[in-house]
C-alpha cells in the first residue's frame, strides 16, 4: 500500500502542477475556459481523491499511526516521525479539502477568468500545501 500511495503521489504531482500552470496560462492570456479546462480541472480533483483514499488505508495500517496510539508523546517528540504521523496527513487531507473547494467555486463563476482564478488559488494553494509536507527524505532515501 504504501508503494501504490508513492507512486500515485508522482501522478498527483505531475497533474497538479500541470492544472496550475494551465490555468496560470489561461488566466494570464485572458483564454477561453474550454473543456479541455474543465476536464484538466476534474481529473485533477479526481487523482487527488484517490490519493487521499490511498493515503487513508496506507495510514490506518502504518507503524505511525500505531505508534501515535501507543505512545503520541514520543511520536510527537521526533520531528520526522511528526511528520509521517500529524502533519503529512493533515496538511494533505486540508490541501486536497482547498482543491474541492476550488472545483465548487469555480462552477459558480460566470467568466472565463473567474474559472481559471478559482482554480489558480485554491489549486495553488492545496500544491503549495502539498509540496510543504511532502516526505521528501523518504522518496530520495
Amino acid at each position: 500500500m504504501k508503494e501504490i500511495h508513492s507512486y500515485w503521489a508522482y501522478l498527483v504531482l505531475l497533474i497538479l502542477i500541470f492544472a496550475v500552470v494551465n490555468a496560470i496560462i489561461g488566466l494570464t492570456q485572458k483564454k477561453q475556459f474550454t473543456n479541455k479546462d474543465l476536464r484538466i480541472g476534474l481529473f485533477t480533483l479526481i487523482v487527488t481523491h484517490i490519493q487521499l483514499l490511498i493515503g487513508l488505508a496506507w495510514y490506518f495500517m502504518s507503524p505511525w499511526y500505531k505508534g501515535l496510539k501507543s505512545n503520541a508523546s514520543e511520536v510527537m517528540a521526533d520531528k520526522a516521525t511528526r511528520l509521517l504521523a500529524v502533519e503529512h496527513p493533515i496538511t494533505m487531507i486540508f490541501a486536497i479539502v482547498l482543491i474541492t473547494i476550488g472545483w465548487s467555486k469555480h462552477k459558480k463563476k460566470t467568466t472565463d477568468a473567474g474559472k481559471f482564478k478559482m482554480f489558480v488559488i485554491f489549486y495553488g494553494l492545496g500544491l503549495f500545501l502539498i509540496l510543504s509536507r511532502i516526505p521528501w527524505n523518504n522518496w530520495f532515501s
